[in-house]
């Protein structure tokens, strides 16, 4: 049995688990830069991102032991994302006390398959 949730994470950090996964979405919440620092080119391992990643329950308590890996609550849950992942994803215009509900919804403006969806 399958089940979904959305992680904050990094582009490198979910291809390292991407094997794992029945089905998964992601964006990306900013481009690669030319320099993080003076003389440092990121490579594309180093991007943010927002992913819904459905998978088993083995997949899921990997990812939960990832440090990589920041687990939202449950979309319908009425607890509030992190600051650090409201920050994140202030740009889409989630907003400071947002759920993973409003966070899915302001990123399906730009990613409808992150959308929560029940079945």
């Amino acid at each position: 049995m399958t089940g979904k949730r959305y992680y904050l994470t990094t582009l490198g950090a979910w291809h390292r688990h991407a094997g794992r996964f029945a089905n998964s979405h992601w964006l990306a919440l900013r481009q690669a830069a030319a320099t993080d620092a003076p003389g440092h080119v990121p490579g594309n391992d180093a991007i943010p991102i927002l992913a819904l990643i459905e998978a088993d329950e083995g997949a899921h308590l990997a990812l939960e032991d990832d440090a990589a890996f920041e687990a939202l609550p449950h979309p319908l849950a009425q607890k509030p994302i992190s600051e650090a992942a409201q920050a994140a994803l202030a740009a889409h215009g989630v907003a400071l006390g947002a759920t993973t509900f409003d966070a899915a919804e302001a990123v399906a403006t730009v990613h409808p398959l992150l959308r929560h969806r029940v079945f």
